[in-house]
């Protein structure tokens, strides 16, 4: 859970919790000068690489759950598009060059305030590399992928809707919303 707000970014007064007129739930509102302090759930962007039958993953060097493997992906910035976003946490994450294709999965995960949107991309070459947040990186074939060690539930499910579209030689957007472990 995020901290709570105690003073407005505005004015540097006070805020209180409160309903907003005009409003359903409750928000920080400044008592000054009224104004009203959203929080909305944060977007993980990335991508899913594939190079012929292989996809590339990364190593994490850094928390939460480092050590382990994941799609190359993080935070969305502001001024940027979801498209661009997932191909900058690409080129920072693996140093890869990627032709960027179809959104291809959204998961929300409202328990920890998050929506992963992950699309398919093509790596352009072999010319990829571990940016600073990556440990390491390998291409992995749909048999050798480490099951055990996938760093997260969103990208373990990507990857298993990634082999069941493939398999079936269909690509589909797949939308859906993860609960508490």
């Amino acid at each position: 859970m995020e901290p709570s707000i105690n003073f407005c970014c505005t004015c540097a007064a006070p805020v209180s919790l409160k309903v907003p007129p005009g409003d359903s739930l409750p928000r920080h509102v400044c008592e000054t000068c009224g104004a009203i302090h959203y929080r909305n759930p944060r977007l993980v962007v990335g991508t899913l690489p594939v190079w012929e039958d292989k996809i590339l993953l990364c190593r994490r060097a850094i928390e939460p759950r480092l050590g382990y493997w994941t799609l190359p992906a993080g935070f969305m910035e502001n001024g940027e598009s979801v498209a661009a976003a997932a191909a900058r946490e690409t080129r920072e994450e693996a140093c890869a060059r990627i032709e960027l294709g179809e959104m291809f999965s959204m998961i929300s995960v409202p328990h920890i305030s998050q929506v992963h949107v992950i699309y398919r991309a093509r790596l352009l070459d072999l010319d990829f590399a571990p940016g600073e947040e990556t440990l390491e990186l390998a291409l992995f074939e749909e048999a050798a992928i480490p099951w055990q060690e996938i760093s997260f539930r969103t990208v373990a499910l990507t990857l298993r809707h990634f082999f069941a579209d493939r398999a079936h030689g269909t690509f589909s957007l797949h939308a859906e919303a993860l609960t508490p472990d």
